[in-house]
């Protein structure tokens, strides 16, 4: 679930092991370069964590965080129910 913190949406992602973590990061990477709005994020092993704010609106959160945070979780449930 996202919550929102210190003007940002953050969330934190779980998977198997390192590849499919690298995964979901390089399809993320493709929405995130359609939508022209590009996270905050980071990867230890088999988790990625996101923190999601708009740089030219004050750093804040806007609609550009909440459309690219949904297209985060359709992809990772693309990613938990393969």
């Amino acid at each position: 679930m996202w919550t929102e913190k210190d003007n940002t949406l953050q969330r934190t992602f779980k998977f198997k092991d390192f590849i499919e973590a690298f995964a979901f990061m390089t399809e993320v990477a493709f929405h995130a370069e359609q939508q022209n709005h590009h996270p905050n994020w980071s990867n230890v092993y088999n988790t990625v964590s996101f923190q999601l704010n708009t740089h030219d609106a004050g750093n804040t959160v806007t609609d550009k965080d909440h459309k690219l945070a949904a297209a985060i979780d359709s992809v990772y449930e693309r990613f938990t129910n393969t």
